[in-house]
């Protein structure tokens, strides 16, 4: 079990990292390229498309499966490092360092356009989370599979004393 919110952070990480590989080997062989127009259109879709996604992660969350009480929770420390997956860094350095050293080299950036949006589902999960008193959480229960079209869990948020 994941939560919700720390899958969409660790995401970010790692298309932050992503990029920083890509782009220290990409502008270290190539020069650093002009930026012209076009990619400015590009980055302003990009930075403005987290507000357009809103709508189903909400439908997603209030159709959430309560989980039992017995269900077992990792803690935070037990949460994070399932989390940390390379094989996702490397699935996003490999075609971007091949594209931005024979083709283009401002393709060493384009990791950067999962960022905005996970940065948007974090915040919302968050906020909607405390909101409602609940923790969303990804992964598989098997003693409660879920149904078609829900793909996460929710358990009542545990105050701290």
């Amino acid at each position: 079990m994941l939560r919700y919110v720390h899958n969409e952070l660790t995401m970010v990480v790692q298309a932050v990292c992503a990029v920083a590989i890509s782009a220290v080997v990409t502008f270290g062989v190539r020069d650093i390229p002009e930026v012209d127009a076009g990619w400015l259109v590009i980055a302003g879709v990009v930075a403005v498309s987290p507000v357009f996604g809103r709508r189903g992660e909400k439908r997603d969350f209030e159709r959430a499966v309560p989980l039992n009480p017995d269900t077992v929770l990792p803690t935070l420390g037990a949460s994070l490092p399932r989390s940390q997956a390379l094989r996702f860094v490397a699935f996003l350095v490999v075609p971007t360092l091949l594209a931005a050293l024979f083709w283009e080299p401002l393709v060493a950036l384009v990791p950067l356009v999962l960022v905005p949006e996970r940065l948007a589902n974090a915040a919302y999960a968050a906020y909607w989370e405390r909101h409602h008193g609940v923790t969303l959480w990804l992964g598989h229960v098997p003693d409660q599979p879920l149904e078609n079209g829900r793909n996460l869990y929710s358990s009542v948020r545990q105050l701290a004393s």
